[in-house]
């Protein structure tokens, strides 16, 4: 399931410098055996910028977006693409409308090839698309991602080398896309696309063999860590691993290439909410799946699941925090749980802790990620900040979705292999330095 922004108030980029560690785990050559050590940074981008406005399926913003940088084609052409485990297709913006958007040229590259609609690529492996590929008047293999906003992109499916780490991959498929969308800022986006690290077969992740990866992204300094490949380093901390849900049978509401887990109940501080097993679980139409997705930023949940929370949430800050009474604003259409902070306080009062309880794992969010500041919002003397789970019902999808916001040092292991993701609260910074990342 793609997950992007949409206009947010502002931008920050994790950067992922792609050129630093190699490890060779074993004598084998191929992509699986090589676990590589990315570190992760942030940068500041201005509202406005182009990014902002790539579509959406879901009608919701993050603010923090992790991106990749690497090079694409022959000889190569330097791209910056978003990490996203909630998308399957990688692509690449090949057309603009805006001189200071970031393009890849396939003109420029000798590697580039096109692929036909009637190729085995096009005919078998674009099935999990929300829409089939098609051909265009080329006989080439044309793909049109469609979202929930109502908005699209589409382009022609094709294939050229990537190299990642300083390891090339030829033959890497991806999306050369024609966006065409207009702009009223000429802020450099910085990014020219996007890298699908799902489950689906055409995911980068699964084309290049990759049976496991990993990244941690501190709530410190906003520096972390990213492994793509296998390793042992017992010495971060013992993962508590929760099995991937799958699903044999298709169903119009469940996304069969997804990270999907089974939420089996929340608790705030030490109370487990009052909700029963068939609140977390999906339906017969496949609505009710959780999603672990690195391209959103905050968590969303179903309804009923939602009001339980916000409520016990509400009740035990009722004398820590100040209420916003403001039926009228509801942050990015989905966070009604608001509240007034004198903007001269330079630190929350001691906020309740929420679990989320996975079969087998548990994730805890406490501290300042439970609640957001909205910038530029302010009553009076006090600035807003607004509780960071959100109502899905009021973005009109079927999910629960869990944001990279609550996954802040949070040590997050996708193992593909086993089917699996493991957990474990970490110090992503310190887990970076041992890494040799950062001095």
């Amino acid at each position: 399931m793609e997950v992007h922004s949409l206009r947010p108030p502002f931008l920050l980029y994790l950067y992922i410098v792609l050129f630093l560690i190699q490890i060779q785990l074993s004598s084998s050559s191929s992509s699986s055996s090589i676990m590589r050590v990315l570190p992760l940074k942030t940068e500041a981008i201005p509202s406005g910028s182009l990014f902002s406005r790539l579509p959406n399926k879901l009608h919701f913003h993050h603010n923090v977006t992790l991106t990749v940088s690497l090079s694409v084609g022959s000889p190569p052409q330097n791209v910056t693409m978003v990490l996203d485990t909630g998308s399957e297709l990688s692509w690449l913006r090949c057309k603009t409308t805006l001189l200071s958007q970031p393009v890849f040229y396939p003109n420029r590259s000798s590697s580039y090839a096109p692929i036909s609609c009637s190729s085995p690529t096009c005919v078998n492996r674009t099935r999990d698309f929300s829409i089939p590929a098609s051909c265009d008047s080329n006989n080439l293999c044309h793909a049109v991602l469609s979202y929930a906003d109502s908005s699209s992109s589409e382009g022609n499916l094709a294939s050229d080398t990537f190299n990642i780490g300083g390891s090339d991959v030829p033959g890497t498929i991806f999306g050369c896309m024609d966006l065409g969308f207009s702009s009223n800022s000429e802020e450099d986006a910085k990014t020219t696309g996007l890298m699908g690290m799902n489950r689906g077969s055409l995911s980068l992740v699964s084309q290049m063999g990759f049976r496991k990866f990993s990244y941690c992204i501190s709530g410190y300094n906003f520096s972390g860590v990213l492994l793509l490949g296998d390793s042992n380093f017992t010495w971060i901390a013992p993962l508590n691993y929760t099995p991937l849900i799958q699903i044999s049978t298709p169903l119009p509401y469940f996304d069969r290439v997804a990270y999907t887990v089974q939420l089996e109940g929340i608790k705030v501080s030490d109370k487990l909410l009052q909700l029963p097993k068939s609140v977390f679980e999906p339906d017969h139409t496949g609505a009710g799946q959780t999603m672990v997705d690195s391209g959103t930023q905050f968590t969303f949940l179903l309804g009923p699941a939602y009001t339980a929370l916000r409520n016990e949430f509400l009740n035990q800050t009722t004398r820590v925090l100040r209420v916003l009474e403001d039926p009228n604003f509801v942050f990015q259409g989905a966070m009604d749980l608001c509240y007034r902070v004198p903007s001269g306080q330079t630190s929350l009062p001691q906020l309740p802790t929420v679990s989320l309880m996975f079969r087998g794992a548990e994730m805890t969010v406490s501290g300042e990620r439970l609640l957001y500041r909205v910038p530029g919002e302010t009553r009076g003397k006090d600035s807003v900040h607004c509780f960071t789970f959100g109502n899905s019902d009021l973005l009109a999808i079927e999910a629960y979705v869990i944001g990279h916001h609550h996954q802040q040092d949070v040590w997050m292991e996708f193992d593909l292999e086993k089917s699996r993701i493991g957990l474990a609260q970490v110090r992503c910074d310190l887990a970076g330095q041992r890494f040799g990342l950062y001095n």
